[in-house]
């Protein structure tokens, strides 16, 4: 396995926890997710350090309403990897209360039965005013918890919605959770669920509505794919005479490697009814990423992501945190007020301004 490096001049105590993190400790896990969190001072050497270690979990991401048994079906997911032998993390994240600040974060206690198995590592985070479903250092977390060998990442959202989307662009494979009550197939649609699932399942599927939401789904698939253009294939390649039909795991025919067509599933969490078939599902679709070079691609583009991201927290941490350029913002509000120029005027010359101060040159 790569060896874990830091700069010869990093801090002793960084030296320290990175020897612990690559030894396999825990308690070295937990402080690590923690600075990287809350953005503590060396999390980025950390991070760096830990990248050639990044990529060999695979990532999974949950997201549905709020109701619809996410924890559940996390915890017995989890629970059946280990039986396989296989180590995991989780990654629940609740929102933040608008109004305190505060977070209640109970999936520790809803996921219970496999808290205090050691092959499982539990992390629940608050989005902090997060938009995008996740909190704002979740792939960071999943990146801490990758390179210290864990083979899966379950990573489960506060929601779905509109805006509610960072999931597919953190995740393998994102699997979407629905409820009878979660609305009509058009609720669906407009929640852009088609563009983000790879998997769908309906759970508490024991109570009535179940089989129709199934359908209105599959319906829905097959609207956005067109029966008048069978042989073209949508988004996510989905191929209307596999819809709902094809056997979950079953290999796909000649031409069914350039395309996924997402399964519907049926599920009752507190059971376990349906979910050797979801897990059977979550494997058939990594290895059709692996077999289409898929996965490659969404890992390739998830660096580009990432780079972004860093990009703009330093930009922004050093932008915002400059004493003189918040006076220099201050000395244009009248100009503003006034109309004598213009929030684009005066942020095209604060990027001018500006250029030393984010490259980290000398003015």
């Amino acid at each position: 396995m790569t060896a874990l490096r830091l700069p010869e001049d990093a801090p002793r105590a960084l030296h320290t926890l990175l020897a612990d993190f690559a030894a396999g400790r825990k308690a070295a896990l937990a402080r690590v997710v923690s600075m990287v969190e809350d953005g503590r001072a060396g999390a980025d050497l950390l991070l760096a350090a830990m990248h050639p270690r990044v990529g060999r979990a695979r990532r999974i991401g949950l997201t549905g309403p709020p109701g619809a048994g996410k924890s559940t079906l996390t915890t017995r997911l989890a629970a059946m990897l280990r039986e396989q032998g296989l180590t995991v993390g989780i990654v629940a994240v609740d929102p933040t209360s608008p109004f305190s600040g505060g977070a209640l974060l109970g999936d520790r206690v809803r996921m219970e039965s496999v808290a205090l198995d050691p092959g499982v590592f539990i992390r629940s985070m608050a989005t902090r005013g997060s938009l995008g479903g996740l909190a704002g250092t979740t792939r960071e977390v999943c990146d801490a918890l990758d390179a210290f060998g864990l083979d899966r990442i379950i990573i489960e959202t506060v929601g779905v919605g509109q805006s509610e989307l960072d999931i597919a662009r953190t995740a393998d494979t994102s699997l979407v959770v629905l409820v009878p009550e979660a609305g009509d197939s058009i609720q669906t649609l407009k929640a852009g669920l088609m563009e983000i699932a790879d998997v769908f399942v309906v759970n508490k599927a024991d109570r009535p509505g179940a089989d129709r939401l199934r359908n209105d789904i599959e319906l829905m698939l097959g609207l956005r794919g067109g029966h008048a253009m069978k042989n073209v294939p949508a988004h996510h390649g989905i191929d209307l005479r596999r819809v709902g039909k094809a056997p979950v795991g079953a290999d796909h025919p000649a031409d069914g490697d350039a395309h996924w067509g997402q399964p519907v599933l049926r599920a009752v969490g507190v059971t376990g009814e349906g979910l050797p078939e979801l897990l059977a599902a979550l494997d058939a679709h990594y290895a059709y990423l692996e077999r289409s070079g898929e996965l490659a691609s969404r890992r390739r583009a998830r660096l580009r992501e990432r780079v972004k991201d860093v990009v703009f927290q330093r930009l922004a941490r050093r932008l915002w945190a400059d004493a003189g350029t918040i006076a220099w913002i201050d000395a244009q509000v009248d100009d503003l007020a006034e109309g004598r120029t213009t929030p684009y005027a005066v942020a095209d010359a604060l990027l001018r301004r500006s250029g030393p101060l984010m490259t980290g040159e000398p003015a």
